[in-house]
Parts: C-alpha cells; structure tokens; sequence
C-alpha cells in the first residue's frame, strides 16, 4: 500500500518539535512494518478542533487522486478533535482510505460512539442525496404540467457535445422563467433533458438573452 504520514502538534513551542520528529519515527516504523511506501510525510502546527488546514488538504487531495491509499497517524486525535474529527473520518471513509495508528499498531478502532456518529452522518448525507434527486424530478414535472414536452429537445442532444460553450434551448429557459420556476429547478429540467448545465450557466444566458431582447 501507498502511505501518507500525517503528524500534528496543537502548537508553535520549540518543545513540540521533538512530538512532531517523535511521530514521525513511530509511523515510519509502522510503514515499514507493515511494507508500506510512504509517498508522503505531513506535518502540521495546528489546532485539532480546525478543519481548515493546509496539510488536511493536501492530504485529502493526494488520496482523491488515488495517489495513495493508506494514513498513517500516532493516534485518531493527531487526525482532528471534537467535529473535525468526525467530519475528516466520514470524508477519509468515503474515499476509501485505511487508517493505520500507532497506538493500535494496526488499523484504527473506533470507539462505539464514534462508530454511532459516523453511522448518523451517513444516513444524514443518503437522505440529503434523496431529496436532491427528489426535487430534480419535481422540477421536471413541473414543467411537465406548465407544457414543457421533453420529446421535442431530444433530436438536437448530439449537436450539443463538442463544443466549449454549453448549447441549450434559451427559449425553452424562457418559457419556464416565465412560468415561475426557479432557475435551479430550470437547471434540473435541463439535466434531465441530458443538458449538462449549472443553475449559475442558465441563469447568466438567461440575462444575456433577455438583455439583447430589450436592445
């Protein structure tokens, strides 16, 4: 396995570095132990309770590049506390990522409550991607019922792909606008006709279209 070593201290005290040089040798250690390639070694001078730290990202942008696939940390509290902590395991976990501590002298065993929290966090993000997916279909039968007939846009999807500027119907913006729908709403619509376009995208066409009309 591909390993990152992350190691962090709370604070910018001289005596904190022989924490920090301490870690590293324990986890480098570890790696070896379990014959893994070290890609990269982090180290940080930050508070636990901050999610917002350079080495996190940089960590986490290695592992979404499947660059590596392995964490190495002393112990679970190195990795954040309190929220961040939960918040930083839930992200690791969706990316797949074995997390390997020093204290455990393996893979790292989360606590029941921990456990329990990250269970809710998931139930949690399942429901909110429901009711995403819920509120594109109320968008298209939405406009189903204020006329909108999908069929009629589906000939001209191919002309669509290759090109830099997204091509939809303006017109069909529109008309939607113009039956009070959303720009978000109209934006799912899009998508579900296989227009691959933002809300911000339909809405800034939709101000150039109407601004050239008033010209």
């Amino acid at each position: 396995m591909k390993a990152i070593i992350y190691c962090r201290v709370s604070t910018n005290k001289q005596e904190q570095y022989s924490s920090l040089k301490r870690q590293r040798n324990e986890l480098l250690e570890l790696a070896d132990r379990n014959s893994m390639t070290v890609i990269d070694i982090i180290e940080e001078r930050e508070s636990g309770y901050d999610v917002e730290r350079e080495g996190i990202f940089q960590m986490l942008d290695t592992f979404s590049l499947k660059k590596a696939d392995c964490l190495l940390i002393q112990d679970e509290t190195r990795l954040g506390r309190g929220n961040a902590k939960i918040a930083l395991l839930h992200q690791l976990n969706k990316l797949n990522v074995y997390i390997y501590t020093h204290s455990h002298s393996g893979q790292l065993q989360l606590s029941e409550s921990d456990s329990m929290v990250l269970q809710i966090v998931s139930i949690v993000e399942e429901y909110q991607r429901k009711l995403h997916n819920a509120k594109i279909k109320r968008g298209m039968k939405k406009a189903v019922q204020n006329g909108f007939d999908p069929s009629k846009n589906l000939s001209n999807q191919d002309q669509a792909s290759g090109r830099e500027r997204i091509t939809f119907p303006i017109e069909e913006v529109v008309r939607l606008r113009a039956n009070n729908l959303t720009f978000a709403e109209i934006a799912a619509t899009l998508r579900g006709m296989g227009y691959s376009v933002s809300k911000a995208t339909v809405h800034r066409r939709y101000k150039e279209y109407t601004s050239l009309e008033s010209n």
